[in-house]
């Protein structure tokens, strides 16, 4: 087994008064020649939106773009004519393909909207653009992993064009889990949403990740009531 560890407050950083952001990997004005992804996954952002600020209308291409919602609520909108609201427990998909244009706002006038988002590089470019949503219900989760977006066409989970899956997951103080791999040879990205996990004898905090890569399985446990996500990639 082969890893690399990443520490919360080693991400990049970016203070835009309407907009917090944390990078794990090189993004915009963030440069760390050595995080430029892990394998196929190119982007993890943990970003913090004002009332009613957002992203305006931008484009994006050949890129599948997951965006988990963690507290608030997202309004996107996009030149496919879709328009929708994320909420708590919902996860969303987009895949750019051959070229997408959306916007982004924090819906509310009242409370900030937190969320994450992943950008993982499809398996085929200039694909026709896509969308979807769909809520998992994260509040309930008790001493599980489950997958909410996958290559696999899985019934339960939303679509993704890349032999990649990202699963959620919950663990009790004490209790142990397993991941084992939808497909052979990738490698995942656990990144502790909030409590602590300890995976090979390394105790990983709030915001902490671990990228690991040539191994059966990934068996960790938690130090305290922890909530996570695994993004599992190919490597090359």
């Amino acid at each position: 087994m082969k890893k690399v560890l990443h520490k919360a407050n080693e991400r990049g950083v970016a203070e835009h008064g309407w907009l917090h952001s944390r990078f794990s990997f090189s993004f915009d004005q963030y440069y760390d020649p050595n995080k430029m992804g892990f394998g196929l996954l190119r982007v993890l952002n943990d970003d913090i939106i004002e009332e009613g600020e957002g992203f305006g209308l931008h484009p994006h291409n050949n890129m599948e773009i997951i965006t988990v919602l963690l507290e608030g609520e997202l309004e996107h909108k996009d030149t496919t004519g879709t328009t929708m609201v994320l909420h708590p427990g919902e996860v969303q998909v987009m895949s750019a393909g051959k070229g997408i244009m959306h916007s982004e706002y924090n819906h509310s006038k009242v409370e900030q909207t937190k969320f994450l988002q992943i950008w993982i590089i499809p398996k085929e470019r200039n694909i026709t653009p896509r969308y979807d949503q769909k809520y998992f219900g994260f509040e309930d989760f008790e001493n599980e992993i489950r997958t909410v977006a996958s290559g696999s066409k899985l019934n339960s989970a939303l679509y993704i064009h890349q032999n990649a899956a990202v699963s959620l997951g919950k663990l009790g103080k004490g209790k142990e889990i397993v991941y084992k791999n939808f497909y052979k040879g990738n490698g995942s990205y656990l990144f502790v949403l909030d409590g602590s996990i300890n995976f090979d004898n390394d105790e990983l905090g709030k915001r902490d990740s671990v990228g690991v890569y040539d191994y059966d399985e990934l068996r960790f446990n938690a130090s305290s009531d922890a909530s996570f996500i695994i993004i599992e990639v190919p490597m090359n």
